[in-house]
């Protein structure tokens, strides 16, 4: 009798706990943890294997990736969307600048959401002087679209066209098209200038951190790209090829330094939906989770397994490492203390 009542007590047991789920769990988060159930991941890249080693000559090192020497180097342009990420552009710009022949930067006055903003690179350009002549900004009149911010967001984009042929960007050039957070390594610029070969689009493989460089999350980020430049070449952040570098780089993503700079963020950018509650945007709240490495607005992780997802659940691993990071991070270790292992507390904000 005891094993006839089993299924009807494993349903009870299935129904309570989906009854409690419904009733107390918010729907986006449901979705979240059901993602494997309705969504299917995009197709997977074809990733090509990174060769690097110091002191070894840019012949080898295109050889070993397949490819020819060139004579003499490409052009390359580094371009990208800005909103208020000063420490991370500084960190990027001192990475590239032996490689990069131009660096072609875009800000709005108005964020995706459509909320005004300062023109932060454009008060802050006596501090990129390191750069010399070598950036060329511009600034989108943005009117927002506070029902739609992905709507802003694909009009910056769109507008990238002009600053790229104000630049001169010619045929045959490589271009890096990505957000300040996504730097490109040192050795990844050099391979895309001196050797042919390389594909017309290649995406770049990074390695993915969370609010500093103590929370590495995994090697999933692979918006940025890197173009041999043709006519109807466009500025995109989206799938565009099927190839992948591995281990191009790294996305910092909410890597701020201060509190006031995440609540800047929730607010603004394109996902700023998922700020719902206004304990969301509480600075105590804020720095509790940035040093506990959970999530800012209480979401699951976005993965298309459960296996994946139940392993990404909970707070991050901490890492100790500060090995095969931004060469001027390291450099300076003193002014970028909160982006390394143990610099997770943020100044408060001002009264």
């Amino acid at each position: 009798m005891a094993r006839r009542n089993r299924p009807v007590a494993a349903m009870v047991i299935v129904f309570l706990l989906t009854t409690w789920v419904v009733l107390f769990f918010p729907r986006q988060k449901i979705a979240y943890f059901l993602r494997p159930l309705w969504d299917t991941p995009p197709p997977p890249f074809t990733r090509l294997t990174h060769y690097y080693a110091e002191n070894l000559s840019m012949g080898v090192l295109c050889k070993l990736h397949g490819w020819e020497l060139r004579r003499s180097p490409r052009r390359l342009f580094d371009a990208v969307l800005f909103s208020n990420e000063l420490d991370l552009l500084e960190i990027r710009y001192r990475e590239l600048l032996p490689h990069v022949h131009r660096f072609l930067l875009l800000e709005s006055n108005s964020t995706f959401t459509g909320l005004p903003k300062p023109l932060f690179f454009e008060e802050n350009q006596s501090r990129f002087r390191f750069a010399g002549g070598k950036i060329l900004s511009g600034a989108f009149a943005g009117k927002g679209d506070r029902r739609d911010p992905f709507t802003m967001e694909g009009q910056q984009r769109g507008f990238f066209a002009s600053l790229l042929r104000r630049a001169g960007v010619a045929p045959g050039d490589a271009v890096i098209m990505s957000d300040a957070d996504e730097i490109p390594s040192q050795h990844t610029a050099a391979l895309l200038r001196w050797c042919d070969g390389v594909p017309p689009v290649l995406h770049l493989e990074l390695r993915q951190y969370l609010y500093s460089f103590e929370f590495p999350v995994d090697s999933g980020s692979w918006r940025a790209t890197a173009h041999l430049f043709r006519q109807g070449t466009q500025y995109r952040h989206s799938r565009q090829g099927e190839l992948l570098l591995a281990d191009a780089g790294w996305h910092c993503s909410f890597c701020f330094r201060s509190i006031e700079d995440f609540v800047f963020k929730m607010r603004a950018y394109s996902h700023a939906d998922r700020a719902r509650r206004r304990r969301h945007l509480d600075p105590e709240r804020i720095q509790g989770i940035i040093c506990r490495g959970e999530d800012l607005f209480d979401m699951l992780p976005e993965e298309y397994t459960f296996r994946e997802l139940i392993k990404k659940m909970g707070p991050i691993p901490r890492s100790s490492s500060a090995v095969h990071l931004p060469s001027s991070l390291i450099q300076n270790a003193d002014r970028f203390q909160y982006l390394l292992p143990g610099g997770c507390l943020r100044p408060p904000p001002p009264p």
